[in-house]
């Protein structure tokens, strides 16, 4: 049982102020191996993901987008080349290690121009009302403490008539799917992890807080209460991941 001063990390219940710091522990240990981590994890398919997002996004050349955790960028540089010289985008993460990997990854690329870097928490975010045309939140949501709050957050910062796309590790649709899954969630992907990145536990954390993520209904459901409209989403590999995309009008 819970109340409102705790919180899940993974399936264990914390303080709500200590989830913070705990996530920040996660982050910090696997930020150098991250993008190495990834392609194990997924088998190379996060890129496919990633690249679906982007085009539901419908960002254009002149946009201001902020890619909100972030982390060593994968979408901000795909973003960078749809927004042109005339738009910008934001680097977001509340994790500082992840935040200068990616930083240093972009400034290695070339990518100076129209790239800036904010540390920020999603649930209060330190940007002016009607800032962006979009924001978009990849595999960062489910290790937000208070999600609702980071979805009001984000439809302040939004201008009017611009989006949210929400990529995030979801729920099966099938219950072979689930299955596999899951063996390979709580079985394989923490030793992968002791073997690469030399850190089971922040790995089984990863697994753990998949499943503590709303499921697809659910979190389109939370879109709508922030105050989004047009909500829809879109499962891809057979719910694993999830695209939600919300507007603000």
């Amino acid at each position: 049982m819970t109340d409102q001063n705790t919180t899940h990390f993974g399936y264990k219940q914390v303080n709500t102020d200590e989830k913070v710091k705990l996530v920040r522990g996660v982050f910090d240990s696997v930020a150098a191996r991250y993008d190495v981590m990834n392609d194990l994890m997924s088998l190379g398919i996060h890129r496919v993901w990633k690249h679906i997002a982007i085009q539901l996004t419908n960002v254009r050349s002149g946009d201001k987008v902020l890619d909100l955790a972030g982390g060593t960028g994968d979408l901000t540089i795909q973003f960078e080349k749809r927004v042109g010289k005339t738009g910008e985008v934001v680097l977001a993460d509340i994790n500082s290690e992840m935040l200068r990997t990616g930083r240093d990854r972009l400034i290695d690329k070339g990518l100076t121009g129209n790239i800036r870097y904010a540390q920020v928490n999603a649930e209060c975010l330190p940007f002016a009302d009607n800032t962006f045309d979009c924001v978009s939140i990849a595999f960062g949501l489910r290790n937000v403490t208070d999600k609702d709050a980071a979805l009001r957050s984000i439809l302040r910062v939004l201008k009017p008539g611009g989006r949210l796309l929400i990529l995030e590790f979801s729920h099966p649709t099938d219950k072979i799917t689930e299955t596999v899954y899951d063996f390979y969630s709580f079985k394989l992907l923490p030793k992968i992890g002791k073997i690469v990145a030399k850190d089971e536990e922040s790995y089984r954390y990863l697994a753990e807080s998949i499943r503590m993520h709303p499921k697809q209904d659910e979190l389109k459901k939370m879109m709508e209460d922030a105050g989004f409209e047009r909500c829809e989403y879109f499962n891809m590999t057979q719910g694993i991941v999830a695209a939600h995309r919300g507007y603000k009008f």
